[in-house]
């Protein structure tokens, strides 16, 4: 009986609670979900044109974003774009029209990713899944024409247009983005392959605005990248609602 009356007195009950209090405080820390609330990214892209010539070329372009991200799968970005869209050919175009644009553009965007909105936690295929994105945004290019033939080839006609210019951009975007996670679980690096689809409002892109008696131009200027792109976290981690990682790892 002194032993009983021993193991239950109140100095090893008080160890006990205490005990039994640390491991319910370890248990919620570790179920607690982390992730950075800022993260920078840059990516590289092949960009083809659909201009109102009927030759289109691609080139390579190059961006830089700054993200607040709202949630693991839910980041907005601020993003400067630069690079060159050029069409048409002096020899082969029937009017010998051709342009070279050096464009810089500046545009805000989001990218509502499927793990923002599924339950992904208990199925693999789901799991594998939440990287997939769309996305949607709006900004402004400029662009510069710095080679375009102004005059017809026998000096009778000038093609009107302008060789500066600004025009409102709409980027169309979907992809899907790589988690890679830190030591903690929380997603560190995102590694992304896009497609983005840019809608311009206005003339600016080939620098011509013939009228569309004299030359077909019944839909807007237009050019699509395909993308990839590393982004970085940093900052004080947020909590989340959710596992980030899932259990399909």
């Amino acid at each position: 009986m002194s032993i009983f009356k021993q193991i239950i007195n109140r100095k090893t009950l008080k160890k006990v609670i205490l005990l039994f209090g640390l491991l319910l405080f370890s248990a919620a820390l570790k179920a607690q979900y982390n992730y950075s609330e800022w993260g920078i990214g840059v990516s590289a892209s092949k960009t083809a044109v659909y201009s109102d010539l009927r030759q289109n070329d691609k080139h390579n372009s190059f961006s830089a974003d700054v993200y607040y991200n709202y949630s693991p799968y839910l980041p907005f970005g601020l993003e400067v774009q630069a690079g060159k869209l050029s069409g048409g050919n002096n020899l082969t175009d029937p009017s010998h029209r051709y342009f070279v644009n050096d464009f810089l553009s500046v545009s805000v965007h989001g990218d509502l990713q499927l793990g923002e909105i599924i339950d992904y936690d208990r199925d693999f295929f789901s799991n594998i899944a939440k990287g997939l994105y769309m996305g949607l945004g709006v900004g402004v290019i400029h662009n510069k024409l710095t080679s375009i033939r102004r005059y017809s080839i026998d000096g009778g006609y000038h093609y009107p247009g302008k060789n500066s210019s600004l025009n409102v951009i709409v980027p169309i975007r979907f992809g899907y983005e790589i988690k890679i996670f830190n030591y903690d679980e929380e997603p560190m690096i995102g590694l992304d392959l896009g497609y983005i689809h840019n809608v311009t409002f206005g003339e600016g892109l080939d620098g011509y605005n013939d009228p569309s008696k004299k030359f077909k131009n019944n839909s807007p200027d237009m050019f699509s990248q395909i993308t990839v792109g590393i982004k970085v976290n940093f900052g004080a981690p947020v909590s989340y609602i959710k596992s980030i990682k899932g259990s399909g790892y």
